[in-house]
């Protein structure tokens, strides 16, 4: 995504830009995180959309908001149209229970994403780059137009031990506190998982300090008051109160997927 923006020049015939991005994966593994950063990055005209933001009760209006989303993109280019949860919009088209204004839209869709990268001139790219926790519900169709299918999976240990880190980077940690032997804890964990590991571990010294206190005692402490240091002991109780939200089967469809659709 990045890259073409930056060296146009080398990125045209054979090695133009994907015309689309396919982030998948099991859930909290900072896939939006990941657009958010690349709108940064790209310094370029970003537009962030979901299913709500295209939805119309009436008839009709939900095509227009597509044609007039991929126009303005066309319009301000270079651009980026990043739509999270894609799934949502564009299941299989032949599905049961499906509503012919739902097979207009996702049509719509298609003719846009094929034309968006119709020019050749390099300040007219359009990229779009998509996000999914169930890739397999993508329509055939959208998934060939989604040239780059880049798995977004669980952080193994570095990356567990780096989020340890951003998370406790403002509050004060004991020394007992090993970072490769609690990240190695957190195995199966996703990102937001740990985050909210975390958040728990730190309220520890809290719970301790108003046990048994009535509320009025509560009401008179202050921070400095509540202030202790984050133990090993802590982030014990935390994992035994904070199950992972991705199960193992979870992990096995994605894989099974990105093996056999994947791109990276």
């Amino acid at each position: 995504v990045v890259l073409p923006l930056w060296m146009p020049d080398y990125f045209k015939g054979i090695r133009r830009p994907w015309k689309g991005v396919l982030m998948f994966g099991p859930p909290g593994t900072g896939k939006t995180m990941l657009a958010k950063a690349v709108a940064t990055e790209c310094g370029t005209t970003f537009f962030n959309v979901s299913s709500s933001t295209l939805a119309s009760k009436y008839r009709g209006e939900s095509e227009k908001m597509v044609r007039c989303l991929f126009e303005m993109a066309r319009q301000n280019a270079p651009s980026t149209i990043f739509i999270d949860e894609i799934d949502s919009l564009c299941t299989s088209r032949g599905k049961d229970g499906e509503y012919e204004s739902s097979r207009r839209v996702k049509s719509e869709i298609l003719t846009q994403l094929d034309g968006c990268t119709s020019s050749d001139e390099s300040d007219k790219k359009v990229m779009v780059l998509a996000a999914t926790n169930f890739p397999w519900d993508l329509d055939e169709a959208l998934r060939r137009r989604l040239e780059k299918r880049i798995y977004i999976p669980l952080p193994g240990l570095d990356e567990r031990k780096e989020l340890l880190k951003i998370n406790l980077k403002e509050v004060e940690v004991s020394d007992d506190l090993e970072m490769t032997s609690l990240a190695d804890k957190l195995e199966g964990h996703s990102g937001d998982d740990i985050t909210n590991v975390c958040r728990d571990a730190s309220m520890n010294g809290m719970r301790r300090k108003i046990a048994g206190k009535r509320p009025e005692e509560i009401r008179r402490m202050g921070a400095e008051d509540m202030a202790e240091p984050i133990t090993m002991a802590d982030f014990v109780q935390a994992t035994n109160r904070i199950s992972p939200s991705v199960s193992k089967e979870d992990i096995k469809k994605h894989e099974q997927w990105r093996d056999e659709y994947g791109s990276c």
